[in-house]
């Protein structure tokens, strides 16, 4: 068993991924704890999987790359990353590592009491194109309306989650980003402990989400949770 897993989504990422993974590596180490990187790639038709495989060979035992077919999907890629972790704290990162990485060893000792880690950029600190915060306040505020739930973030990164309570959901995970606050609303309906902390984010580079679609796919998992919901 490892002490930590670090899961990531890839898509096209040939100019990150060496550099950003041995950054990771390398901060990592200085926690002292027996860590694994494993990153999801969900159909690069770059050098992402050509080069994730040699960083495969070159850190055998700390690092792995798995493949999905399905391009782009993130919510799949997570799932597998979850499924093949050897620990039970998962903390999930971007590629491009924009979140403060301070949020991981905060994060692993939060995971000791807490099913959800929320790591979140509202009540931090984020340097961010306009209209994806715009994008995101929007969202957030119609979760907190129509779900009730008072988290300041459900974007991928900076997010713990403990294994053993997020398995059983794992089936109904989706293909796209929806299952962030999924997770959370499934979470917090069965009392599990969920814990936001704030974390800054520092991200300029275009979004790989086409922002329309992105919104209305979130739009669309809202309304069909909240119906579920009601039903219930």
């Amino acid at each position: 068993m490892k002490d930590f897993t670090i899961v990531i989504p890839v898509y096209n990422e040939e100019e990150l991924i060496v550099r950003n993974t041995e950054k990771l590596i390398k901060y990592l180490e200085k926690t002292g704890k027996n860590f694994e990187i494993i990153l999801v790639d969900n159909g690069s038709i770059d050098r992402t999987p050509e080069l994730g495989r040699e960083l495969e060979k070159k850190y055998t035992g700390i690092f792995k790359i798995l493949f999905i077919r399905e391009m782009g999907h993130v919510g799949f890629a997570f799932r597998k990353g979850v499924k093949n972790s050897s620990s039970n704290k998962i903390i999930s990162l971007d590629m491009d590592l924009s979140i403060d990485m301070n949020f991981v060893p905060k994060c692993l000792s939060l995971l000791d009491e807490n099913s959800i880690v929320i790591g979140a950029k509202k009540v931090g600190k984020q340097k961010r194109q306009w209209y994806r915060i715009f994008a995101s306040n929007i969202f957030i505020w119609l979760v907190k309306v129509l779900l009730g739930l008072e988290y300041e973030d459900y974007s991928m990164a900076a997010k713990g989650f403990k294994k053993k309570d997020v398995m059983k959901y794992l089936k109904y995970i989706d293909k796209g980003s929806a299952y962030v606050f999924e997770l959370v609303y499934w979470l917090k309906k069965t009392n599990k402990k969920i814990v936001q902390i704030p974390t800054s984010c520092n991200d300029n580079r275009k979004s790989k989400f086409n922002i329309i679609d992105e919104s209305l796919y979130r739009f669309r998992n809202l309304t069909t949770l909240l119906l579920f919901k009601k039903i219930k």
